[in-house]
């Protein structure tokens, strides 16, 4: 069987994408689909920022545009070529804002040093909000703008032609259900109840189900295993033992 993902494919010099493989383990043969295309921005002011560390108590990363964010800032502004920064992550397995949030606030203080939190114009406010009413100062800067694939309408068009309808269809991000629902349902026509929808966690989730489309099932956290573990479930037949 067929799973569409909506997400751009692993840098190949990192070797095979990892959803790709872990789907194929349960010989679901899956095709990845770019469905965004980001500007970075304000990186003189995101400089200025990692020149004072001492203002901050901590950096609050939820996507992987804003770590880039701040590589090509380092590249572009320090002396020395930084390749990686070296940072020692914490709380990576939280899985959604809120429990990120949960586990910021039983680390840090109220009223301590703020936390930077480098984000993208679309962020939702769950995590702001949430440590704002524990007392804890963060300050957020918006370091890039999420559009949408400049080839999206053209690869899902090419996608649906060639390989037909997929029997799961999985989305990354609410932005991804924004930007290519419409024209899925367009393709899909009639046989659109035919497709599993996944969602890689809560809040894309809330964002198909806000569209009006029923979820067959979300990953357990953000993982491939996780995710492919879900899928191969969903697409079982009715009363099939596992």
């Amino acid at each position: 069987m067929k799973v569409l993902l909506l997400k751009d494919p692993k840098d190949k010099d990192s070797g095979p994408d990892p959803y790709t493989e872990e789907l194929g383990s349960y010989n679901l043969e899956a095709t990845l689909i770019p469905v965004l295309s980001f500007e970075f921005t304000s990186l003189d002011s995101l400089f200025e920022k990692l020149s004072h560390p001492e203002c901050y108590g901590g950096l609050v990363f939820t996507s992987p545009r804003a770590l880039e964010a701040i590589k090509i800032c380092l590249k572009e502004k320090s002396k020395k070529e930084v390749e990686e920064i070296g940072l020692v992550p914490q709380g990576e397995m939280a899985g959604n804002a809120e429990k990120l949030a949960e586990y910021i606030c039983s680390r840090e203080k109220p009223n301590s040093s703020a936390l930077l939190f480098p984000c993208g114009a679309l962020k939702r406010e769950v995590l702001p909000t949430m440590l704002r009413e524990k007392g804890i100062p963060l300050e957020s800067l918006t370091v890039y703008q999420t559009a949408q694939h400049p080839d999206l309408q053209e690869s899902l068009s090419s996608y649906f032609s060639q390989q037909g309808i997929p029997a799961s269809i999985v989305f990354f991000s609410p932005s991804g259900v924004k930007f290519c629902l419409q024209h899925i349902q367009k393709l899909s026509g009639d046989l659109i109840n035919q497709v599993k929808f996944a969602a890689i966690g809560p809040s894309t989730a809330k964002a198909l189900r806000d569209a009006g489309v029923a979820v067959s099932c979300t990953a357990g956290s953000p993982t491939a295993q996780d995710l492919a573990a879900a899928i191969h479930t969903a697409l079982q037949p009715p009363n099939c033992s596992l």
